[in-house]
């Protein structure tokens, strides 16, 4: 008989903080980033996402560019270092009891996100989600480039890419749980059976004043 599949949004959504951002910060701890204004121009590039208005394109040509000389191993390598130092301690908690709950179950969970697969898989390893979708970038020699491979998970590329992978599956499943805090997911909140809101942003917490959306107030 078939389960459910869980999906999630990462960033404020199983984590009370933009992955991104902490991992941006690390960088210009690490001296990685040392653009003056870098932290600035995060700030202001990710202000356009909640608003629903950024470039994905744009943000990958800033956000990639400190990381354009180093090997993927030692990206990755930090990736795991600023994961678990900075990003594991703001799990939700109610995200952690879920997540253990469904795995008892047996549930099949996937993340979904607009950050970069590198370190989307990082975190999901972390916190129990072994399948985890990004941004794939193209690699060249064993090095990242800011370039998109495929299709970006971001708005309704989400839907593709989780579609994408559906049809990759040996198994069907019954019905789709979702959960986020973002606009930029109302076309995946669309799509799936059961959508339900973290800590939801104004945009998304106005949809769900006309549909039968749950919003979670998640500590």
């Amino acid at each position: 008989m078939p389960k459910p599949l869980y999906v999630f949004d990462m960033d404020e959504t199983l984590i009370n903080a933009d992955c991104a951002m902490i991992w941006n910060q690390f960088m210009v701890e690490k001296g990685i980033a040392t653009q003056p204004d870098f932290i600035e121009q995060d700030q202001h590039l990710m202000k356009l996402y909640a608003e629903g208005k950024m470039d994905m394109e744009d943000y990958l040509q800033f956000s990639i560019a400190p990381l354009v000389n180093m090997p993927t191993e030692q990206v990755n390598a930090l990736v795991e270092e600023c994961v678990e130092n900075h990003i594991l301690n703001k799990q939700f908690a109610q995200s952690k009891t879920l997540i253990d709950q469904l795995s008892r179950d047996g549930i099949d969970m996937v993340i979904i996100s607009a950050s970069v697969t590198f370190l989307v898989e990082a975190v999901g390893r972390r916190l129990g989600i072994s399948t985890a979708l990004g941004i794939d970038l193209v690699e060249r020699n064993d090095y990242y480039t800011a370039e998109i491979a495929g299709v970006p998970s971001y708005r309704e590329g989400k839907v593709t890419r989780l579609k994408q992978w559906l049809d990759a599956q040996p198994k069907a499943y019954s019905e789709i749980h979702f959960y986020t805090d973002s606009i930029n997911d109302l076309p995946l909140c669309e799509y799936a059976d059961y959508a339900y809101l973290v800590n939801p942003c104004s945009q998304l917490a106005q949809q769900a004043a006309h549909r039968d959306w749950p919003v979670l107030k998640w500590d």
